[in-house]
C-alpha cells in the first residue's frame, strides 16, 4: 500500500499493515498518535521524531520504533518512508519508549516487498510469511543512541526545544539558569534530575544530533563550523564517540571536507 492514511485500513484484520509514503522536503507530520505500534523506516533522508519525553533523530537507512498510542510529531527531510503499523498484542516485546534501530539488508528488502501488499493480503501465503518474518527481524534489532531526553517541566522543556531548533555552542549553564531565574547550582541539579545528565552533556549531544540532517546537504567541515567545533577532526571525534560511526557515513555524496 502506498500513500494512504493508516486510518483508512486500520480496521482490517491483519496484525501488520505495511504502508509506504513519500514526503516533500521539510514536511512536518504534526502531533498525532496511532492505535497501533509503528515501525517507521526512512528509505531516504532524515527524520526527527518528537514526543513529550524526548527527541529521536533517525539517520538514513535507520528506523524508529514508536509505541502504540504515543503522541508524536515527525519532521521529514527528503524522506520516503516504509512503515509497519502493528497490533500491540502481536508485539508484547515492543519497547515502552521510542527507539532508533539499524535496518540491515534483509529487513530493508522485506520492507520494500511488504509495501506492495494489499490490505487484506493472504496470511497463509508468501505475504503472510514475509509479515511474520518482519516481526522476527525487528525483534532482533539493537537500539542506537540517536536520542536526547526532554525534561518534564515546561520551562526546561522550552529551553531544550529551542536549543534543538538552533544549537549554539556559546550557551552555558549560567545562561540557561538565568533564563529560568534560578541559581546555576539549583538549575543544574533540577536538569539532571529530569533528564539523567548535566545540561552541558545534554547540549553537546543535542548539537551532534543536529548534525545529522545538516550532513544531507553540507560537507563535514562546514557542519563542524556551524556547530562550533574548532576543526572537522574534533567534530568527527565527538560524533564518532557519541554514535559509534563517523559523520562522513551520513554526508551527502560529494560533500567531503573533513575526516
Amino acid at each position: 500500500m502506498r500513500n494512504i492514511a493508516v486510518e483508512s485500513v486500520d480496521h482490517v484484520d491483519r496484525a501488520v499493515l505495511p504502508i509506504g509514503t513519500d514526503y516533500p522536503p521539510g514536511y512536518v507530520l504534526d502531533w498525532h498518535a496511532h492505535r497501533r505500534a509503528q515501525f517507521l523506516y526512512g528509505a531516504t533522508g532524515v527524520m526527527v521524531v518528537d514526543t513529550g519525553e524526548g527527541t529521536w533523530t533517525v539517520p538514513p537507512e535507520r528506523a524508529v520504533l514508536i509505541p502504540a498510542a504515543t503522541r508524536h510529531r515527525v519532521r521529514m527531510e527528503g524522506v520516503s518512508t516504509r512503515s509497519l503499523y502493528i497490533e500491540p498484542d502481536a508485539v508484547p516485546w515492543w519497547p515502552a519508549g521510542c527507539t532508533v534501530v539499524d535496518v540491515p539488508p534483509l529487513l530493508r528488502e522485506l520492507l520494500l516487498a511488504a509495501v506492495g501488499f494489499g490490505p487484506d493480503y493472504d496470511l497463509s501465503g508468501r505475504e503472510g510469511h514475509i509479515a511474520a518474518l518482519l516481526l522476527h527481524e525487528i525483534a532482533g534489532r539493537t537500539p542506537l543512541p540517536f536520542h536526547v531526553a526532554i525534561p518534564a517541566s515546561a520551562e526546561l522543556a522550552a529551553l531544550c526545544r529551542a536549543y534543538l531548533a538552533a544549537p549554539d555552542a556559546g550557551v552555558t549553564n549560567a545562561v540557561w539558569a538565568a533564563r529560568v531565574s534560578r541559581s546555576e547550582r539549583a538549575f543544574t541539579r533540577r536538569f539532571r534530575a529530569e533528564t539523567g545528565e548535566s545540561p552541558a552533556v545534554w547540549r553537546v549531544r543535542a548539537r551532534l544530533l543536529a548534525a545529522v540532517p545538516l550532513l544531507r546537504t553540507a560537507a563535514v567541515g562546514e557542519v563542524a563550523g556551524r556547530l562550533g567545533y574548532a576543526s572537522p577532526a574534533a567534530f568527527t571525534a565527538a560524533f564518532t564517540r557519541a554514535f559509534g560511526t563517523p559523520p562522513s557515513r551520513f554526508a551527502a555524496r560529494g560533500a567531503g571536507g573533513g575526516p
